[in-house]
């Protein structure tokens, strides 16, 4: 007849410290794990940049075009990359607003949708693109005068998003001294009108005579108003192309165009292309754009935009957000 096991109390002292011990061990090893969480966290604050990054939707547009991404994923991607900030591109939307004529219903839906996206994900809309809604710089008068009218909707679009800005193109004259007239008439229209719905009117520096930093800060002090200014891009500063080619005939000095642009910068955008074995942008420095910006007081959010073609999209996005938080630990 098999006996009944009776653990003696030398057993029992024994598998009573292994366990003291292994709680113990894991207790320590939870409060270790604990510590180097508050520490990374510590870390991560302290070394965080003086600026908040937001995302140019324009950097996924192949996937939009060619890959069929909707255009409503933005939000979810933008937020999976680290950002906290959401840049939208009007003509990114055809299928919803270009092709209903940008109906007041159209908008509606592409608000809603925006929105309850960008909420969804915790992620803030910080201003929108327009394009393809006419010349503001433009010598006809009541052709300029629709120009601006039609930015209207997109105002509207913008206070109900929660935006602070709509990005406008001045184009429609190359003549400097006629630009320079339209285009603070034009700007001072539409400003006028976003001044009451509390949307800022920024310009890009984005080809043209827009791109001479110089001219382009002349129309904004000519404006005078606060709720119109400039978004400096670090890249964009071909004045003019080669004929029937994209090789840029007149180059700005991209340094000179930003130091000049960003005493009435509302936003600021980080453009990349080309980037070298080291994770550095071939045709800009960064470090030295960051100070630029930097030194004129600006804090807020700055926009990646990849236009680039040897890395994917996603690829170029978070080289170029990595190289915007690597430079800004150079910045003085």
């Amino acid at each position: 007849m098999k006996k009944d096991y009776m653990p003696t109390k030398r057993y029992v002292l024994v598998v009573s410290l292994l366990l003291s011990l292994v709680f113990f061990a894991c207790k320590d090893k939870k409060e270790k794990e604990v510590e180097t969480e508050d520490m990374e966290t510590t870390m991560t604050e302290s070394e965080a940049p003086f600026f908040k990054l937001s995302l140019a939707q324009w950097s996924i547009h192949k996937m939009i075009r060619n890959d069929s991404v909707d255009p409503y994923s933005f939000a979810e991607k933008a937020k999976s990359w680290g950002f906290s900030g959401l840049e939208y591109v009007s003509q990114l939307y055809p299928a919803d607003l270009e092709n209903n004529e940008y109906s007041e219903q159209a908008m509606n839906a592409f608000v809603e949708r925006s929105n309850a996206e960008a909420k969804k994900h915790g992620m803030q809309n910080v201003l929108i693109m327009i394009d393809g809604q006419g010349n503001l710089a433009v010598s006809d008068d009541a052709e300029r005068k629709a120009a601006v009218e039609r930015h209207y909707k997109w105002v509207d679009a913008a206070a109900a998003m929660g935006c602070h800005a709509i990005r406008v193109n001045l184009n429609g004259e190359s003549d400097p001294e006629k630009w320079k007239a339209n285009s603070i008439d034009g700007l001072t229209q539409l400003a006028t009108y976003a001044k009451g719905k509390n949307i800022n009117i920024i310009v890009e520096n984005h080809g043209g005579l827009s791109s001479n930093g110089a001219m382009h800060a002349e129309v904004m002090k000519a404006v005078n108003m606060d709720n119109c200014g400039t978004l400096p891009d670090f890249g964009n500063f071909c004045i003019t192309r080669k004929k029937d080619s994209w090789e840029c005939e007149e180059m700005y000095d991209i340094y000179k165009g930003v130091a000049e642009l960003m005493p009435y910068a509302k936003a600021v955008s980080a453009k990349s292309n080309v980037f070298d074995e080291n994770g550095d942008e071939v045709n800009i420095d960064y470090a030295r754009m960051l100070q630029i910006v930097k030194d004129a007081g600006y804090d807020s959010y700055i926009g990646v935009e990849y236009e680039g073609n040897e890395l994917s999209e996603e690829a170029g996005i978070l080289a170029t957000r990595d190289l915007l938080i690597r430079a800004s630990k150079e910045v003085n």
